[in-house]
Parts: C-alpha cells; sequence; structure tokens
C-alpha cells in the first residue's frame, strides 16, 4: 500500500508542479515561470491566445519589456525581474495584434531566490545593476550561425498537448510500476 500511495501522491505534485502560473483576466492566456519569482530572478511569460506570431509583454516588475515569439498562436519570451522590487503582486499586459490580455506576476520576498551566498555572488556578477537585456537577436560575429541560432529557438519546446499527455503517461507508468511492485511483494 505504501508504494501505490507514494505514486499517486508524486503524481498530483507533478500535476501541481506544472500548473499554470498566472491567467489573463480576459479570457486568454498568460503564465509566468516561475510562479513566484525572487528580485533580480529571470522568468519566461508565456501565452497561448495570441493570433499573430509575435507579442510584448510589460510589468512594472520587469527590467525590460519581453519580446514573446513563437507560432500556431502560442508565444513566449523572456525578461527578468527587477532586483530592487518590493515583494507583491503585479500586472502583466501582453499585447499582440490589437489584442490586450492582462494577468498578474507575484514576487517572493527574499531577493536571493534562496540561492545561498554562491548564488547571489554568481548573480550580483551576472547582474550588477538592471540593465537592460536585448530583446532581439543581436549580431555580433559568429559568422554565418548567429541567424540559426535565434531560428532553432523559437518554437522549439512541448506544446501544452504534449506536456500534457507525458504527465499523463508518466502517471500511467508510475501506478504500473507500483503495482507490479505490490504484486511481487504478495507473491514472494
Amino acid at each position: 500500500m505504501g508504494s501505490l500511495t507514494l505514486t499517486l501522491c508524486t503524481g498530483i505534485l507533478s500535476v501541481a508542479a506544472f500548473a499554470p502560473a498566472a491567467h489573463a483576466a480576459d479570457g486568454g492566456s498568460v503564465t509566468v515561470t516561475p510562479a513566484a519569482p525572487a528580485a533580480g530572478a529571470d522568468v519566461t511569460v508565456r501565452t497561448g491566445a495570441c493570433p499573430g506570431g509575435q507579442a510584448s509583454a510589460t510589468s512594472g516588475a520587469f527590467v525590460s519589456d519581453a519580446l514573446l515569439t513563437g507560432g500556431q498562436g502560442s508565444l513566449a519570451g523572456e525578461t527578468r525581474v527587477r532586483s530592487s522590487i518590493a515583494p507583491g503582486t503585479y500586472d502583466v499586459r501582453v499585447t499582440c495584434s490589437g489584442r490586450v490580455m492582462t494577468g498578474s506576476i507575484t514576487v517572493a520576498s527574499g531577493g536571493t531566490g534562496g540561492l545561498g551566498r554562491l548564488g547571489q555572488l554568481q548573480q550580483l556578477l551576472q547582474s550588477p545593476t538592471d540593465s537592460a537585456s536585448p530583446v532581439a537577436p543581436v549580431h555580433a560575429g559568429g559568422g554565418g550561425t548567429a541567424h540559426f541560432a535565434t531560428v532553432a529557438t523559437s518554437g522549439s519546446g512541448p506544446g501544452t498537448s504534449q506536456a500534457v499527455t507525458g504527465l499523463a503517461l508518466a502517471g500511467i507508468a508510475a501506478v504500473a510500476v507500483g503495482f507490479r511492485t505490490r504484486r511481487s511483494r504478495d507473491t514472494g
């Protein structure tokens, strides 16, 4: 019975871990990952309700606007939470093709995000100020490979349906292993 309980708890935790962090108020979806970042943390903003291939995400919590790109209505982009921001909930606005979707981001207390002293030092060395990061490809050498590096990142990765299917299959596999383990204990 212990392995079955463990399997079910693991499945529930997996589903909870992949739940969206923020939802749009107007029916479209806006998610921010991680769900509760610390000040100075990098975040990914996603939307699945944009008919265009490009959008912009703005928030008073962000160092700079995030350029969201992708395809088939699913767009994503990255930005950074201001390192000097106070913990709390901040609005996030995503604008695409004349449509505005709103969501929110909750900045957690503790500007280090639980990084420890080494993580704090690395974060300080990587971003000593709230200077903006580029939101578009920067042609800075690299021969002819710079273009291919930016092309390969757009739209790569699983969509929502693939993620849900993978979680369902992983849950089924975990239950099967739990039953097999119990059966071997009962017979052995």
